[in-house]
């Protein structure tokens, strides 16, 4: 265990990041699905835009690699472009 008031705060800290981390990654995995069971093209479109947002944020905080994040937004546009 830690002795030092610091060390203390940097646990408090790191365990409220890692319950936000899970909750946005979640959310985001959540918003992916609902956007692949999508049918309608213009619905799905306004989507993708939301889900682009979500993924970009992971990304630029270390939550998902950004090369993950590349594949992913990669995958959903041709999702997105191969509806009716």
């Amino acid at each position: 265990m830690a002795n030092h008031k610091s060390a203390l705060k940097r646990i408090r800290r790191n365990e409220v990041a890692r319950i936000r981390n899970k909750y946005q990654h979640k959310t985001t995995r959540n918003a992916i699905k609902k956007l692949k069971e999508t049918e309608d093209k213009s619905a799905a479109e306004k989507l993708l835009v939301d889900v682009y947002s979500m993924i970009d944020k992971l990304a630029k905080k270390n939550v998902i690699h950004w090369n993950k994040a590349g594949n992913l937004k990669s995958k959903l546009t041709k999702h997105v472009n191969a509806l009716a």
